[in-house]
C-alpha cells in the first residue's frame, strides 16, 4: 500500500509538472507570435525606409547633376559676355558695336536666369535648394532605416531565445527574450519619432571627451 501510494503521489507530481510546462509553453508560445508581429512591421518600415532612401538619393544626384549642368552654362555665357565685350571696344562700325552689346545683354540676362529662375524653379539657387532637401530627407530615411534594422535584429534574437525555452524549459531564456522585445519596440518607436535620437546622444558623449 504504501508504494501504491508513493506512485500515485509520483503520478500526481507528473501531471502537475506537466500541467506546468504546457501552461509555460502556451505564454512561451504567445511571446513568439507577439515578436513575430512585431518583427513584421519594423521588417516592413525598414523596407519602405530603406526604399525612401535610394528614391531621395537618386533624386539628389540628379539635382545636383542639373545644378552643374546649369553652372557651366552660365560660365560659359559669361565667359563669352565678357570677351565679346573687349571685342567691342575695338569695334568701329555703330551697328556691329549695337549688335554686340545686344549680344552681350543677352548672354549675360540668361546667365542671371540660370543662377536663379523661380517661376520655373530650375535655377541654380532652387536647383541647390532641392537637392539639400532631398538630401535631407535620404539622411532622415536612412535613420530610420538604421534604427528599424537593429529593431529587426533585437526581434529575431528574441524569438531564438524565446523558442529555445520550450525545448530547454530555462525560464531565464523567456525573460532575456523579452528584454530583447521591448529593446526592439524602443528602437521602432526611435525609428517612427526620432531617427536621429541615438545619433544626437552618441554625438552628446562623443563631444564631451
Amino acid at each position: 500500500m504504501p508504494e501504491a501510494h508513493e506512485a500515485a503521489q509520483e503520478a500526481a507530481e507528473q501531471s502537475e509538472e506537466g500541467h506546468h510546462l504546457a501552461g509555460l509553453n502556451k505564454k512561451v508560445a504567445l511571446l513568439i507570435a507577439v515578436l513575430a508581429l512585431c518583427l513584421s512591421f519594423s521588417e516592413t518600415l525598414g523596407k519602405s525606409s530603406q526604399t525612401e532612401a535610394i528614391s531621395e538619393n537618386v533624386r539628389s544626384s540628379d539635382l545636383w547633376a542639373f545644378f552643374q549642368a546649369k553652372t557651366i552654362r552660365a560660365t560659359q555665357l559669361r565667359v563669352g559676355a565678357d570677351t565679346m565685350a573687349v571685342d567691342t571696344i575695338a569695334a568701329t562700325d555703330p551697328a556691329l558695336k549695337a549688335a554686340q552689346q545686344k549680344q552681350i545683354d543677352d548672354w549675360r540676362k540668361t546667365a542671371d536666369r540660370y543662377d536663379s529662375e523661380p517661376s520655373t524653379g530650375e535655377g541654380r539657387k532652387e536647383l541647390a535648394e532641392k537637392a539639400k532637401e532631398a538630401e535631407e530627407k535620404r539622411d532622415h530615411a536612412l535613420a530610420r532605416y538604421h534604427n528599424f534594422e537593429i529593431a529587426s535584429a533585437a526581434f529575431q534574437i528574441a524569438i531564438v531565445l524565446a523558442s529555445a525555452t520550450v525545448i530547454t524549459g530555462m525560464i531565464a531564456l523567456t525573460y532575456l527574450a523579452g528584454l530583447l522585445g521591448l529593446c526592439g519596440l524602443f528602437f521602432t518607436a526611435v525609428g517612427l519619432f526620432s531617427p536621429h535620437l541615438i545619433h544626437t546622444i552618441l554625438g552628446l558623449f562623443g563631444g564631451g571627451h
